[in-house]
């Protein structure tokens, strides 16, 4: 016994010290083999086991088997020589097998071996994890090794070992270490893939076996810059900067944005979003790395986070003058492919899908429970919105809803049972109306019958749900001409698009048609046997040849404003006809002289009796040819507009034989596209009985005076402006509460009455946020018409007072609850079809209001944001500045450089962090 002893003691000053005394060989083996904490043990996920070379074990199972603590079968020290493949790296050796190269012991077991017998001098013990993968618990003999490098040191790889169970953050933290990388550095991760390209681990939250990384992998570590970006969008792609740009410094926030072609409206989006304080903070400080959600499905993956974090970050470094967002623009067009392309938008449609993406990329709440939406059946307002709010937070929790989530109340009254339904529901903006007048002005042409007269312009103030008739009265105002003596019609391409009854609606005609009133006699008293005058539409055309191989075929083309001419009904004669038109035409087409006269009738003899063209005749109707594309047909209107005229004016069989002399144009029935077809003529001319005046290109250059035949005169009405009343902000968001009745495309299932209701709404407020965004609903659609209100909106630069809107039981001690200032604005030039955004924001650090045109920035005066171009607005409640307000700065109080300004940056906005 003395002499084991002294073996042991003399084997264990080559390894661990001896902690306690060896007990016999049988409780050895009792407790490495079968004891509480014996290798036969269960294995529990997080415990260290360690790895002891198979031929030592099996020596130590054959000594403490035999009994004889003095045999020569005592094992020494324990060693594990044969399982490395070297004694200086201490590697493991690939491809030991449990149960052949190595046995596996629970940490207290390996510590008893080792206190016992020592550990061979200079061996590391094999300590390994205990894994639970896919439900099954195992030692962890081979962790992945990852090669950490830097971005900028590609060649210096540091070999790290991690668990298939650590997460990536711990990846992170391992490399930020081992590179001595500052706290206040932001730094991401990349992994070279079996391709050899590089591909981001966006989820630091995931383990190491889930973004699937295996020993030998090289895993980038890449630090944002000081201006903001990335150095590259791949590690192995470095971006350079100029020097300029690297030693430019102005103030945080002041940061143009360059227009990627119709990007405006992203581009003023994105800079009232960017002057928010505690949104910017919030991405400014990191805090979003913390609560990015990448198993969303209704997210975005955190990609349209982290893009618009990287615009902040750069916006917000003071070392741009602009930056390009296009990397911004591709992630929208990916998520939301309404923005794809380059087409124009609604800056109001992108921020609500922003604000709805950053919401869901940054939702706390990971699986979202189902909810069910109770009605207040009763209850008092205060517990129904309370349950709704906790409702709403249980499912959506952001810094979003934190910044811009309030609440509405909502009451619908059924008008025949009378029943209320009243609900609560989160909103993020308020889309308010603009008060709508009921006027409308439009701008038409007056052609009178006297043919000495110009057209005249004339603008025009009739009911927006008007009649033609109403048009015509107004329209008489200022001609003393009766209304019944006017026709209104739709010019588009030398032609008659619609010619209108007095009795349709004025909706159907827009602000960019071409209205024509004409004045005619008797127009309303036509019928088949009085002797009143005959209507007639009138088209001009020219001879011209087509394109032919022989030059042979000749074609039609209209030009000039067509007209409506009072023709006596027994004046019905192809002679007459020319001389009534010559008469009207009288101001721009001179009248030839008696000499022009004789020049001889080489034409008249292709004539036929009824004045029509023989089908021989080159200058044939049916091949008439415009350079404008046909339309298919004027619309059901101008059919029905002109079957009048054509029951109460003979056809052309019936029209007296025109006479044979020199004319200088000759006339021809068409339809109403201005052409006309042989095969079918006759039929044709009953139905719509236009007239074309046709001229040989020769006689018209002679006669037809184009430039006045294009004159026309401007009605002192048209002088003047019309002044719209401005409103004022809050009459909008008391009509928005307005008590108003729904359309019946979208009725109310009464549940008392079990059937749809056009109910009665009533919207009211109920809270409001700390950001509160106020849409103006400037644009108008409806079936016929879109229009933008041009109404200048008078909103107030502070002191936004709410209290009188929100219906909540109110906290009397704390009145800044209820106001709120501005600190930015969406702005809309032009008009429907084409526009132009840019924004008015306040900066959060200076205080400073500055104008933002896309790359353009410039300081501006409070005085200079109202105007009629605002479109949204940001307002920040009271008590929510004076919390994040920052200290005021020493010196002088000028306003901060722009940084289009080339002046040197004042010291104090030089530290960025």
């Amino acid at each position: 016994m003395a002499a084991v002893a002294k073996n042991l003691r003399a084997e264990a000053e080559d390894g661990e010290p001896q902690q306690n005394a060896v007990p016999g060989l049988e409780s050895q083996r009792w407790q490495i083999e079968n004891g509480e904490d014996g290798r036969e043990r269960p294995l529990r996920a997080g415990e260290s086991w360690f790895l002891v070379e198979q031929r030592w074990y099996k020596q130590w199972e054959v000594y403490v088997q035999g009994g004889d603590k003095d045999s020569s079968t005592f094992p020494g020290c324990v060693s594990n020589a044969k399982l490395f493949e070297d004694e200086v790296n201490w590697h493991l050796k690939k491809g030991l097998v449990e149960g052949e190269d190595y046995v596996l012991l629970p940490a207290a077991a390996w510590h008893y071996l080792v206190s016992w017998y020592g550990l061979k001098h200079g061996q590391p013990p094999i300590e390994r994890k205990v894994v639970e993968l896919r439900g099954i618990c195992k030692v962890e003999v081979y962790p992945v090794e990852l090669l950490l490098v830097q971005h900028s040191d590609m060649e210096t790889p540091h070999t790290a070992q991690f668990s298939h169970t650590d997460s990536i953050d711990r990846v992170l933290r391992t490399a930020r270490e081992q590179f001595l990388v500052s706290p206040q550095e932001e730094t991401r991760l990349w992994v070279r893939n079996a391709e050899g390209s590089f591909e981001r681990l966006c989820n630091t939250r995931v383990t190491v076996l889930d973004a699937a990384l295996k020993s030998g992998q090289l895993v980038v570590m890449e630090t944002r810059s000081k201006d903001g970006t990335w150095p590259s969008k791949q590690p192995r792609a470095v971006s350079a900067t100029s020097k300029e740009d690297e030693n430019f410094q102005g103030q945080p926030g002041i940061c143009g944005l360059t227009n990627l072609g119709n990007t405006c409206f992203m581009n003023s989006a994105l800079q009232c979003l960017s002057n928010v304080p505690q949104l910017t903070e919030y991405f400014l400080k990191n805090r979003y790395l913390e609560e990015l959600n990448f198993c969303n499905p209704l997210g975005m993956k955190g990609e349209i986070a982290e893009a618009y974090a990287d615009l902040v970050k750069q916006a917000w470094s003071g070392h741009h003058r602009s930056i390009v967002p296009n990397v911004f623009k591709t992630k929208v067009g990916h998520f939301a492919s309404q923005f794809l392309g380059y087409q124009q938008h609604d800056s109001q449609e992108l921020l609500s899908f922003l604000l709805d993406g950053l919401h869901e990329d940054l939702n706390r709440v990971k699986k979202k429970e189902y909810v069910e939406l109770c009605d207040a059946a009763g209850r008092p307002d205060h517990e129904v919105a309370q349950e709704a709010w906790q409702n709403h937070k249980r499912r959506n929790d952001s810094v979003i809803v934190d910044t811009f989530h309030g609440l509405f109340k909502s009451t619908l009254v059924c008008p025949d049972c009378g029943n209320v339904s009243v609900t609560f529901d989160p909103f993020c903006y308020l889309s308010v109306p603009l008060p709508v007048s009921h006027k409308r002005v439009m701008e038409v042409f007056f052609v009178s019958m006297d043919p000495r007269r110009k057209p005249e312009q004339h603008r025009l103030v009739v009911p927006k749900k008007g009649k033609i008739s109403d048009l015509c009265v107004a329209l008489a105002k200022h001609t003393g001409v009766s209304p019944e003596r006017m026709m209104v019609a739709d010019v588009f391409s030398h032609r008659f698009y619609k010619i209108y009854q007095l009795e349709e609606s004025l909706s159907s005609i827009l602000d960019r048609d071409d209205i024509f009133i004409y004045e005619v006699s008797g127009r309303s008293s036509i019928t088949e046997n009085t002797k009143e005058d005959v209507v007639l539409p009138i088209y001009l055309r020219e001879r011209t040849p087509a394109r032919d191989y022989n030059n042979s075929y000749y074609g039609l083309m209209l030009f000039g404003h067509p007209l409506l001419v009072s023709v006596p009904r027994d004046r019905l004669s192809w002679d007459a006809l020319y001389h009534i038109l010559l008469y009207r035409l009288s101001r721009y087409v001179t009248k030839p002289s008696s000499d022009d006269e004789d020049d001889g009738d080489e034409k008249a003899d292709t004539e036929g009796k009824n004045g029509i063209p023989k089908p021989g005749n080159g200058g044939a109707a049916g091949s008439a040819q415009d350079p404008v594309p046909e339309q298919a047909g004027p619309s059901s209107g101008v059919a029905g507009g002109s079957r009048a005229l054509a029951d109460n004016s003979p056809g052309p069989s019936h029209w007296p034989q025109r006479a044979r002399r020199k004319h200088l144009f000759t006339l021809q029935t068409v339809n109403s596209n201005g052409t006309s077809d042989r095969s079918n003529l006759n039929e044709d001319t009953q139905a719509q009985p236009y007239i074309a005046i046709d001229w040989e290109p020769e006689m018209k250059k002679r006669y037809y005076d184009e430039v006045e035949a294009e004159g026309y005169v401007k009605h002192e009405c048209v002088r003047y402006v019309l002044k719209k009343a401005p409103v004022r902000l809050q009459e909008c968001i008391e009509l928005f509460t307005t008590v108003e009745t729904l359309e019946k495309e979208n009725p109310w299932y009464c549940p008392s009455c079990k059937q749809h209701q056009l109910a009665t709404k009533k919207l009211d407020l109920w809270a409001l946020p700390e950001t509160l965004i106020i849409h103006l609903k400037r644009f108008s659609y409806t079936k016929f018409s879109r229009e933008k209100l041009d109404t200048l909106v008078e909103f107030p630069i502070r002191d936004l007072d709410f209290s009188e809107f929100v219906i909540k039981p109110q906290n009397e001690s704390a009145p800044e609850l209820y106001k709120y200032d501005l600190i930015a604005v969406s702005n809309h030039y032009g008009g429907m079809r084409d526009g132009h955004y840019t924004t008015f924001a306040c900066n959060k650090d200076s205080g400073q209001w500055h104008y933002f045109d896309d790359n353009s920035v410039s300081p501006v005066t409070e005085n200079q944001i109202e105007s009629k171009a605002a479109y949204v607005l940001f307002y920040q409640r009271q008590d929510v500045a004076r919390r994040l307000q920052p200290k005021p700065q020493q010196g002088s109080s000028d306003p901060p450089e722009s940084p289009a300004c080339d002046s040197p940056p004042k010291p104090e906005l030089m530290d960025i962090n």
